[in-house]
């Protein structure tokens, strides 16, 4: 796949990875997103017609245009996905290569988000906010299927929402293709909407039940030997590596920019944590960037 502003061969795509397409449900955190990518350097468009993004992405991968551009699209003009649907089609017939970023948090985040604001949803103006967020849930979930990125904003401060951004779009060397972005979590507390892959890790020996090693985090030496000389630990990484051995490299040969991987425990403390960081040193003696978000290590 060429680079934005580089010239590609006769078959690949005009423009690289720098024109995105923020999308997602209202209220999940599209325009803080859009602010992140501009202070990053992006080019942002806040809701262009799906009819116009042809057109933007052809004056980005023209010489001299902006090398990064995010376009922000949303649900709310009736005629929307059949309008997207064209334009995503059009960008593939004219070989633009794009990456769709969805934004998205659980039904109770953004119905707290809307009485926060006192906005109304822009699927139900007369209606409960929880019937206009069933709504474009509904419709909008064969684009979520599209999407390269997804990040689930729950539970995320505005802050944390940015840190997430800043790290699934630093700039990594083209060659390596693919960013990884690691959690770990705690089963308890409800697993992450946003994974491409899941691992429960709960058959692991627990620290838990070992008194001196129970106030400690998994990132703790001691609980990291604690779980990593169990017999079960051992044959567990060796399956999951050798299945990654196989995925990442399709993965790559696909296009695919992201990979988010999240590993549960019960409390997201000791095991899942331990898992996690050791998958972060397997990627990235493979070269790969990678990503830790211990998301429940402080709760109690």
């Amino acid at each position: 796949m060429a680079e934005a502003g580089a010239a590609p061969a006769a078959d690949e795509p005009r423009a690289g990875p720098g024109f995105t397409i923020i999308t997602g449900l209202s209220g999940a955190g599209r325009s803080e997103t859009a602010k992140c990518l501009e202070d990053l350097g992006y080019f942002v468009v806040d809701n262009l017609p799906p009819a116009l993004l042809s057109k933007m992405a052809e004056l980005a991968a023209r010489p001299g245009g902006p090398a990064r551009v995010a376009i922000v699209v949303d649900a709310r003009g009736g005629v929307f996905f059949g309008e997207l649907s064209k334009a995503l089609e059009e960008l593939k017939n004219l070989k633009i290569a794009y990456r769709i970023v969805y934004l998205e948090a659980s039904d109770d985040d953004l119905v707290n988000r809307y009485e926060a604001t006192r906005h109304r949803h822009p699927l139900a103006p007369a209606d409960r906010v929880v019937e206009g967020i069933r709504k474009e849930r509904l419709m909008m979930e064969s684009l979520r299927g599209e999407a390269d990125l997804i990040v689930d904003t729950s539970g995320l401060t505005p802050h944390e929402l940015r840190d997430r951004i800043r790290e699934a779009f630093s700039d990594a060397p083209p060659e390596q293709g693919l960013q990884v972005s690691l959690i770990s979590f705690g089963f308890k507390y409800g697993s992450p909407r946003d994974a491409d892959l899941l691992f429960d890790v709960r058959f692991l020996p627990n620290p838990h039940w070992v008194d001196e090693l129970r106030p400690l985090a998994g990132t703790d030496e001691r609980v990291r030997a604690f779980v990593g000389t169990q017999d079960s630990y051992g044959a567990f990484m060796d399956k999951v590596e050798a299945l990654l051995d196989v995925m990442v490299p399709g993965y790559v040969n696909e296009g695919k920019s992201y990979l988010t991987i999240a590993v549960g425990c019960t409390g997201g403390h000791h095991r899942s944590v331990v898992v996690a960081d050791d998958l972060a040193r397997y990627f990235r003696e493979k070269g790969l960037p990678a990503t830790v978000d211990h998301r429940d290590l402080g709760r109690e």
